[in-house]
């Protein structure tokens, strides 16, 4: 199995709406095709890649470090045992000449080849990704299905009580259990009655959690989580700026219910940081490092056994990001579920278009790779690269 190209494309993310610290209008994202000489069924192997939102599409680092890197490799220290593209050897060339620290938008780049890699070795084995996973890495043990939560309560302008209701609604009839909302935007006052308005929708603080994007400083959060901590939401997410870990640390000793972190730390060792550091959970608090931001699945593999030997559960990860790849994982290295935009970040945000949302869980095809083919408006973008 040879590399014979890698094509990369720019593709705009099309959503009109702004978290507490960013508005995503003119946000773009990465799109990579990694074709290879190996042919299934008459048809030559080709794997997709995309980078999660939050994060700008990377085509000066991807054309002038990696994808160079990766094509100008000898082909044959790039193969497994079996003959196929080894993701971890693959990741390994790409970062070769690269100094540790300041990880910065490389992980970034890296990370959408990462994913490419994985969905061409998937479909060369011809088995879902999730499933590829689980034999390899988790002794055949997978999830039937992930429980996902459906982000959203964005900012838009004009956007009042009655419209952020209407949309906790449209999510639920989708088949979610737990919806996410955004917060610290304005003042808290107006906050605490936007949550009100969708604890009223949902019935259960236990199916609500709140997100802040790293907005506050350390007051503000002490402030607003003692005004939120009766409540019983599911949790209070990325409060502080993610590396400021005394910060965090100094909000765990005020705040008892779960907190939430990790969606902007994008190396294991980053990571690493935060358990040590932050003063985090491990019976409680939910780890939302998102794979396709942090030089990919070889490296979330390393990240999950530094927090097995830190005493944390892969149940405790709920992947940030909202897209198919990161959902194969949680499946097949059994985490605590995924985040869903069933209406934001379209086309990267969602699952395939055969599997809905029951009871807030999602069943994953059978389909070799990861399955970009069966999401319609995605594979629409994919096969301009093809």
């Amino acid at each position: 199995m040879r590399i014979v190209a890698v094509r990369d494309i720019v593709s705009p993310i099309r959503s009109n709406i702004a978290n507490a610290y960013i508005d995503f209008s003119q946000m773009t994202a990465s799109v990579v095709a990694i074709e290879t000489d190996l042919k299934v069924e008459g048809k030559a192997v080709v794997g997709y890649g995309f980078n999660s939102n939050g994060r700008y599409a990377q085509h000066g680092l991807l054309n002038e470090r990696f994808i160079k890197r990766l094509t100008e490799t000898k082909p044959d220290s790039l193969l497994d045992g079996e003959g196929l593209l080894d993701p971890g050897k693959c990741w390994a060339a790409m970062m070769a000449n690269e100094k540790p620290g300041g990880h910065g938008e490389r992980s970034v780049a890296v990370g959408v080849l990462d994913m490419a890699l994985w969905d061409a070795v998937a479909k060369a084995k011809r088995v879902p990704l999730w499933k590829l996973l689980a034999d390899r890495y988790n002794g055949g043990q997978y999830d039937d299905k992930a429980w996902v939560y459906a982000a959203g309560g964005y900012y838009y302008p004009g956007k009042d009580l009655e419209a952020l209701q209407d949309e906790m609604k449209h999510y639920l009839d989708l088949g979610y259990s737990c919806v996410k909302m955004k917060v610290g935007g304005v003042p808290l006052a107006e906050d605490l009655k936007r949550i009100g308005a969708v604890l009223n929708i949902v019935g259960s603080a236990e199916r609500l959690a709140v997100d802040v994007n790293g907005k506050f400083d350390l007051l503000t959060a002490i402030e607003f989580g003692r005004a939120i901590q009766s409540l019983g939401l599911r949790w209070y997410e990325e409060p502080l700026d993610p590396l400021d870990y005394l910060a965090h640390a100094a909000l765990a000793t005020q705040y008892a219910p779960p907190l939430a972190t990790g969606e902007n730390l994008f190396s294991m060792q980053d990571a690493r940081n935060l358990i040590r550091h932050a003063g985090l959970r491990a019976d409680r608090d939910i780890l939302q490092f998102d794979p396709a931001l942090s030089y990919g699945l070889v490296e979330y593999l390393r990240t999950l056994e530094m927090l097995k030997a830190n005493g944390w559960s892969p149940r405790r990860c709920v992947p940030h990001g909202g897209h198919q790849f990161a959902l194969n994982i949680a499946v097949g290295l059994q985490c605590g579920g995924n985040e869903s935009y069933p209406q934001v970040f379209a086309p990267f945000g969602g699952f395939a278009d055969d599997c809905p949302v029951a009871d807030g869980r999602v069943t994953l095809p059978e389909t070799p790779g990861i399955g970009f083919e069966r999401k319609a408006d995605l594979w629409k973008v994919m096969r301009e690269i093809a």
